[in-house]
């Protein structure tokens, strides 16, 4: 019940635009309020249930001290015990009993940690990634790409969610990845970042298997730009500096410029040193996006991979952040999860996924004989 009403808050909290605009307010406010009343009610009942228990455990504990002294003085009048026995007798209850009601508490803590604690085992039991060590770095070719080859992927529940995918890239051109929602897009980034460890199947980068890779190594390697941008609460600098800590003013600058961040950062009250806010909070979505890309062009990375670099930008920055990702590609990997398909009409080479699989690889005029591909581009067009 305690752990109900602490999600009921939560939710109340943080769906307030929504409660507010489709006004739910009754409906919202009475579901927090019937999880408070719950807990008290469990509470109390609990309370009523164990209360006496707890005073006879409180008593009993305390009946040592309660009759040891009375005791102790009378056999020490008696002169059968002696003074290093009546003072041990009278020390004794006080020391211990403190410990023995802290012990009482913690199998009350115990009780309510031990839901916890399964969900906990369940993360610690999960297979830990092995890499090489990082002082053993793996030789990377840079004229090569990317390869898939029949890689297949499970969550921790055993359910498949990749099947057997295969594909290829080259330095220097753009592959995207599109489909349906919930074909498995992202989860193909985040097994190329590394994110993840594929169930069956090689990944390889520049000729070298990725789990030959060090971590630190393939970090250098890959630039990643989710699709939810996380800016840190430090100035605009050191956010586009993550990229390369060791880069200088006019670095930071030309980076800028290219993901056309530079304008709107000038115009900040505090230009670079402007700090971002928690997560980011500061900026708009395309300013975020915008800044997230300056990071990304600044890294000297052999592979940029963009999921959904483009979900929370206008057309104005949509048509700015396209001409940023065209600073990324000269002799690089450029791998884009995408939705809206013009931004990939150029693309290479675009892979088509659904339900886990390659449906059909190719450029966009060719899979326009696609019916799957067919069918997305005319629902972006607003045709279908």
């Amino acid at each position: 019940s305690y752990a109900n009403v602490a999600d009921r808050s939560a939710e109340y909290v943080r769906g307030i635009p929504v409660i507010k605009a489709f006004a739910q307010d009754k409906a919202s406010y009475g579901k927090f309020a019937d999880a408070v009343k719950f807990y008290h009610f469990s509470t109390m009942k609990w309370w009523k249930q164990s209360w006496l228990g707890k005073a006879l455990m409180t008593a009993a504990m305390m009946t040592p001290q309660i009759v040891s002294m009375p005791f102790a003085f009378y056999l020490y009048g008696k002169g059968e015990i002696g003074i290093e026995t009546l003072l041990l007798s009278l020390i004794l209850p006080i020391s211990i009993l403190p410990q023995a009601l802290a012990i009482m508490m913690s199998f009350e803590l115990f009780q309510m940690a031990s839901n916890t604690w399964v969900s906990i085992q369940e993360l610690l039991d999960m297979p830990a990634q092995k890499r090489p060590d990082p002082d053993k770095r793996a030789a990377i070719d840079n004229n090569k790409g990317i390869k898939f080859t029949d890689v297949s992927f499970s969550y921790h529940d055993g359910t498949e969610v990749l099947h057997k995918i295969s594909f290829e890239t080259k330095p220097g051109e753009v592959t995207a990845l599109v489909g349906p929602s919930g074909g498995g897009k992202s989860t193909i980034a985040k097994l190329l970042a590394g994110f993840w460890d594929p169930a069956s199947g090689v990944i390889s980068l520049g000729g070298v298997d990725t789990k030959k890779i060090p971590f630190h190594q393939l970090a250098e390697e890959i630039s990643f730009v989710s699709q939810d941008n996380f800016l840190f609460d430090v100035s605009i600098r050191d956010n586009i500096r993550l990229g390369k800590p060791d880069a200088s003013e006019d670095e930071i600058i030309r980076a800028a410029k290219a993901a056309h961040c530079h304008e709107f950062i000038m115009a900040l009250p505090g230009g670079y040193e402007t700090k971002a806010g928690v997560a980011g909070g500061a900026m708009s979505g395309g300013e975020r996006q915008r800044i997230t890309l300056a990071r990304a062009i600044l890294k000297p990375a052999s592979t940029i991979i963009l999921d959904e670099a483009t979900a929370y930008a206008d057309p104005e920055n949509e048509a700015l952040i396209q001409e940023a990702i065209s600073h990324l590609v000269k002799g690089k990997n450029l791998v884009i999860v995408a939705h809206r398909l013009n931004t990939i009409k150029q693309a290479h080479q675009i892979i088509l996924i659904d339900k886990g699989q390659i449906i059909a690889k190719g450029r966009h005029d060719e899979l326009l004989q696609e019916p799957l591909y067919a069918s997305l581009w005319r629902q972006y067009l607003g045709e279908e």
